[in-house]
């Protein structure tokens, strides 16, 4: 597990003084300007986000530091991140996408499915997608407890009991 957290992203500018159109990833999408202050994946840019209004798909805010449209553009894409320790724990049926990529994919008579590449949500639930072994495809299978029965994080391993048909 990582002990950075991804939990907002920048998705342009907004207007001409310097603001970010910001999507944020939190449960309740305000709470990340209480995060602050946020960094870049690599740890080399540290930012104090203030939330200014929400707008279609997230919000304006301000980053310190970034005082021009153009700076802001060029911020496009960035992930912000805060610390784990900052984050609040989560009840054992609940897990940070973050702790779930990587994690190796089992059936439930243990032959292996592939390994968590990425969690996706487009709107009518959270999807893993499962990268194959020795594969270049990749499948998604909904993140639900009637297909993900098991999620052990110590072993780093998921137990699937995909939908019929799936692999």
């Amino acid at each position: 597990m990582t002990d950075l957290i991804c939990i907002g992203a920048l998705t342009g500018s907004f207007g001409v003084r310097g603001e970010v159109r910001l999507k944020s990833f939190c449960a309740v999408p305000e709470e990340i300007e209480t995060y602050s202050p946020l960094t870049s994946e690599d740890g080399s840019q540290s930012y104090t986000l203030t939330l200014s209004r929400a707008v279609k798909g997230g919000f304006s805010a301000v980053l310190s530091g970034v005082d021009t449209k153009e700076q802001a553009d060029a911020l496009k894409g960035l992930r912000l991140f805060t610390q784990r320790d900052r984050m609040p724990n989560l009840p054992d049926d609940e897990f940070y996408h973050a702790d779930l990529m990587g994690l190796d994919v089992f059936d439930t008579g243990g032959a292996l499915l592939g390994t968590v590449k990425s969690v996706q949500n487009h709107g009518a639930g959270d999807l893993l997608e499962i990268q194959r072994p020795n594969e270049s495809s990749t499948v998604l299978m909904p993140f639900t407890l009637a297909a993900v029965p098991t999620v052990d994080l110590e072993q780093r391993r998921i137990v699937a009991d995909p939908p019929e048909g799936l692999f």
